[in-house]
């Protein structure tokens, strides 16, 4: 990514462009992932109480209708004070404080985030695939070697097996990281 334009100590002009700091530092809170999510999902410009209704509902784990005036106003006051003004100076949003309006930016459009969300006892993808890459190797060794029972198939055979095995990891791979990007679906991938 290139770096930003200058910041300067209003908002910022809109860029396409932001540094890889500057986005991860944008990226390191989850208020700021959720209006992201919400912004990328949406596409369009929201008020700062519809966004904030949002990601209360989100934090609490409840339906929007649900939320309360304490959680609703508590995530209000931080992102109108804190989260979008640093957003904002970033360039990755537009946040009109006076109007209450938060838009994105074409900086924002162009963040095509994926979170490789590890739980429990899975194991990410990059693990999966070395040891996917250290089977068919053993494979490929046991079958030059001419060991038994790898003799009873045709090489080809064993050659389409491991071809196989990584088409089917990898669009298993790439309908995973199409659910986990940020904006694609109705809940941030961090909650689902």
């Amino acid at each position: 990514m290139a770096a930003a334009a200058t910041q300067s100590t209003g908002p910022s002009e809109p860029t396409e462009d932001v540094s890889e700091d500057e986005l991860f530092e944008v990226l390191a809170n989850q208020r700021r992932r959720f209006a992201v999510h919400l912004l990328k999902r949406e596409e369009e410009s929201l008020s700062i109480g519809e966004m904030a209704e949002q990601i209360a509902a989100w934090e609490n784990g409840v339906d929007r209708a649900q939320v309360t005036g304490n959680d609703r106003k508590r995530v209000y006051t931080a992102l109108q004070q804190s989260h979008l003004p640093k957003m904002d100076r970033v360039g990755v949003i537009r946040f009109n404080k006076s109007r209450g309006v938060v838009e994105p930016t074409p900086a924002l459009e162009n963040v095509d985030l994926y979170l490789d969300v590890v739980e429990g006892k899975e194991i990410p993808w990059s693990e999966y695939y070395l040891g996917l890459s250290g089977v068919s190797a053993a494979l490929v060794i046991a079958v030059w070697l001419g060991t038994w029972p790898f003799v009873l198939l045709p090489e080809i055979a064993w050659t389409l097996a491991v071809v196989v095995a990584f088409l089917f990891s990898a669009l298993a791979h790439k309908y995973y990281t199409t659910e986990m990007k940020v904006g694609h679906r109705e809940k941030p991938p961090e909650l689902q």
